[in-house]
């Protein structure tokens, strides 16, 4: 029986709600306000939470906020209720990593279907990580690095949400198990450039921690991203009596330390047309893991223009040009490399 954390101030929406709820053989518990509900959610660790937004004391997107801070890394289904229907209050809430969004006046079905969704999701993404074991980058295929992804805590994050901010201290290692994260700085005029692309099997957020400093930059999630959680201690240990799993490390940081000076060189000296290249190149590599020429990049033109470092607006003539002469294909917004050979060609 799952148990869903309903936090509404009115007590007759509250109610009828409950009603519903039980009726349909959930357990529910209860809050009048966003600061009783958000001690319940850290304390009761329901199922999913079903959240107005108007609250007392905290307001639901504060309740949302506090919840992804929080030290407990699982993820909770969290529903948004409301009587607003403006797009940018949705389009806020979506954006903090709410799973959907039931605007007031609401019918039992509607309220049954979207916590139904929202379960079967969960539930899915519980099984897949468990069922199916995760894919180790060629770096990570060592017997300590797997001892210490095994059995994790997972969180899930969805598209643009924000894994960790930049200025803030690592309170966790990541092991990507499913999807693309990126790393990026904003500049002093708000233009912001990817410093780091990651994909499943990579670790993210290693650095800070064996410079024990904080973040230098920010992480987001791109589309549906799926993390397993390692405390930091964990991973301190391991680096610290293992030999074999400190020459790993090393072996990463190079690797990450050569690939930022290749790309900072290009951003400095080569021209807009070779940066596209090698900029395709790159993304099309985390892409093509099962070695298949035909797989299609699906980055937004800002992101690819944020890895080149240069403006959207060029990079999508540039694109445009390539495509005129062959050496790309644009379907549905996924780009297709049709010559990578004058790709490479460009690109050195």
């Amino acid at each position: 029986m799952a148990t869903i954390l309903v936090i509404e101030d009115n007590q007759a929406i509250r109610e009828n709600i409950i009603e519903i709820l039980e009726m349909a053989n959930y357990k529910v518990i209860e809050a009048g306000d966003g600061k009783k509900g958000l001690t319940l959610a850290e304390t009761q660790h329901p199922d999913l939470i079903v959240c107005d937004l108007a609250l007392p004391i905290l307001d639901g997107y504060v309740v949302l906020q506090m919840l992804n801070r929080s030290d407990t890394p699982c993820k909770v289904p969290f529903i948004f209720l409301t009587a607003r229907a403006e797009r940018s209050e949705i389009r806020k809430g979506m954006d903090m990593g709410a799973d959907d969004y039931i605007t007031k006046p609401f019918t039992p079905s509607e309220l049954l279907s979207a916590i139904e969704c929202q379960l079967k999701k969960s539930a899915h993404t519980r099984h897949h990580v468990v069922a199916m074991p995760p894919v180790i980058s060629n770096t990570m295929e060592e017997e300590p690095f797997k001892a210490l992804i095994k059995d994790r805590n997972i969180k899930t994050f969805k598209n643009k949400q924000i894994i960790y901010q930049e200025g803030n201290h690592p309170s966790y290692l990541y092991f990507i198990l499913e999807g693309f994260v990126k790393s990026f700085r904003i500049d002093e005029d708000g233009k912001e450039f990817i410093t780091g692309l990651f994909k499943e099997g990579d670790f993210l957020g290693y650095i800070p921690i064996l410079d024990k400093t904080h973040f230098s930059d920010s992480a987001q999630a791109i589309d549906h991203v799926v993390l397993a959680v390692i405390p930091i201690s964990d991973f301190e240990e391991l680096t610290n009596l293992n030999k074999h799993a400190q020459e790993q490390i090393i072996r990463m940081l190079t690797h990450t330390i050569e690939e930022k000076e290749v790309q900072l060189l290009r951003v400095a000296y080569d021209s807009l047309r070779k940066r596209a290249a090698d900029t395709l190149l790159s993304v099309f590599n985390k892409y093509n893991v099962a070695g298949d020429n035909n797989v299609g990049i699906k980055f937004s033109r800002g992101n690819l223009a944020a890895i080149a470092g240069v403006a959207k607006e060029s990079f999508a003539r540039t694109l445009a040009d390539f495509r005129d002469e062959h050496l790309i294909d644009i379907r549905k917004g996924v780009i297709y490399l049709l010559d990578i050979g004058k790709l490479n060609q460009l690109s050195n």
